[in-house]
Order: structure tokens, then C-alpha cells, then sequence
């Protein structure tokens, strides 16, 4: 059995609340871009620790550059892994007919 239509507005609803905010992601990119806080903030702190120690090297100036056009996929990536658990949750919680 699949989700209801309920469980989908619910399940939109949730990811609406909890996803990560692009003005914020956006903010934190500007101006802590260089301790990589975007990247925590979007749950990813393997690259932002990576992307910090390469800022020892020029690539990490370009890496923050390039940043500023990834945070939206990055955003949806979250977005898609919650609709992911929040889905299953629903599945699960279902009374059995």
C-alpha cells in the first residue's frame, strides 16, 4: 500500500519546516565561506573540512567559488533525503488493512 494523500502534504510540509534555507545557505557561503560553514550547515562536513585544509592551496578560493552554484543541488539533495526518510517513516506507521 502506498502513502496517502495526507502523508504526502505531511511529509511536504515537514521538508518545507526542516530543510536547510538557501538565503542562509547563501549567507553563511558569503561570509564564512572561508571556515566552510555552508558545507556544515547542508550537512556535508567531510568536504568542508576538506575544502578548508585546501585552502592552503589556491584550489580552495576556487572550490568557494564554485560553491556558490552548487548550493542548490545541495539543497535538493537534503530536501530528497528527508522526503526519503520522512516516506519510509509514513510507510511504516501505517495500520495494516
Amino acid at each position: 500500500m502506498g502513502l496517502t494523500t495526507q502523508d504526502k502534504i505531511l511529509i511536504e510540509t515537514r521538508i518545507a519546516n526542516e530543510s536547510p534555507s538557501a538565503t542562509a545557505a547563501y549567507l553563511l557561503w558569503f561570509f564564512l565561506g572561508f571556515v566552510s560553514a555552508h558545507r556544515f550547515y547542508l550537512g556535508r562536513p567531510g568536504t568542508a573540512v576538506l575544502q578548508i585544509l585546501s585552502y592552503f592551496l589556491v584550489v580552495g578560493f576556487i572550490w568557494w567559488i564554485v560553491d556558490g552554484f552548487l548550493i542548490p543541488g545541495m539543497i535538493r539533495g537534503k530536501q530528497a533525503e528527508l522526503r526519503q526518510r520522512y516516506a519510509t517513516s509514513a510507510l511504516v506507521e501505517q495500520p495494516y488493512l
